[in-house]
């Protein structure tokens, strides 16, 4: 057995006493489910975690409704072959009733509106608890994160007002009105994710490994050539590309990267050879210094 085995086989073993902390702690915890890797992940371990039984909450997406259709595709089968139940709320709801504008423009996302939409869903079910596939490796804003993160009653995250986690001590205790976002692999790092999946033989989307796709280049990223979703000028040109996706959001957010890593084992060794971040893909993240920070302030995941 390497070490990288090891390894993994230890953050199993923390995300699974993380997921019985939460069904002991809370009343009506959710798993937010985007169809990416991590949440797959996340699925997996709660599968282990409450085995022989069924997944003891359920599953809820906040569709955009800008997603790539490979996402959604496998979100619905997933869930059907489980037997988990899915719910699904969707932006599109929030732009139609007014409580949220639109972007447009040539960096027109959806991305930030998922916020108002999922307050609401928490507030419609009245969730306690929103386990959530983020890692501190990911982004700076999230690596302040404590894994039970203490949310306001408007959903809000104040990074000053969190709780010591001692000798992996979690404290659910809330006052009426918060909530709290859990974050199983929030020590993980993109290369463990993968170690596990490769480990647990998890099937995942097919964009995540190399595909021939049209794209454009803006900005020195490669962005997906969907002219329903995705703005586009006339000059930048669409070409076939090799591509796979290192991180799954938005059409309208997400880049792609150039890869010929058709398996796992391929995107393993790719990752070990990036020198950047599976962030620095996403072009959301690049609106300002502080972007994600400011998002999760305002009840972001």
């Amino acid at each position: 057995m390497n070490q990288k085995t090891l390894q993994v086989d230890a953050l199993e073993s923390e995300a699974i006493y993380i997921l019985r902390e939460v069904v002991a702690q809370f009343e009506k915890p959710v798993l937010l489910f985007s169809g990416g890797k991590d949440s797959i992940t996340l699925v997996r371990l709660a599968q282990k975690a409450f085995f022989p039984a069924k997944i003891p909450f359920p599953l809820m997406h906040i569709d955009t409704g800008h997603n790539f259709p490979e996402t959604i595709e496998f979100r619905d089968r997933l869930t059907r072959e489980l037997g988990v139940e899915l719910i699904v709320r969707n932006v599109q709801d929030n732009i139609d009733n007014g409580t949220v504008k639109e972007e447009t423009g040539r960096y027109a996302s959806r991305n930030m509106l998922q916020t108002e939409t999922l307050l609401d869903a928490i507030e419609e079910f009245g969730f306690d608890a929103c386990i959530g596939g983020a890692r501190r490796d990911e982004e700076k804003a999230r690596a302040k994160e404590r894994i039970f993160s203490v949310r306001d009653d408007f959903g809000q995250w104040d990074e000053k007002n969190q709780r010591p986690e001692v000798f992996d001590m979690l404290n659910g205790k809330i006052d009426l009105g918060q909530n709290v976002r859990v974050f199983p692999i929030s020590n993980w790092t993109e290369l463990d994710v993968w170690s596990y999946i490769k480990k647990e033989n998890i099937e995942i989307p097919s964009i995540y490994f190399a595909h021939k796709r049209k794209t454009f280049l803006r900005d020195g990223l490669i962005w997906s050539a969907d002219d329903a979703v995705v703005f586009r000028d006339e000059e930048e040109k669409v070409e076939e590309r090799m591509v796979r996706f290192r991180t799954v959001g938005d059409m309208s957010c997400t880049a792609a990267v150039l890869s010929n890593a058709v398996d796992i084992a391929k995107v393993v060794e790719e990752i070990r050879d990036s020198s950047i971040s599976e962030r620095g893909a996403r072009i959301d993240d690049k609106r300002s210094e502080a972007a994600m920070e400011k998002r999760k302030q305002q009840g972001y995941f």
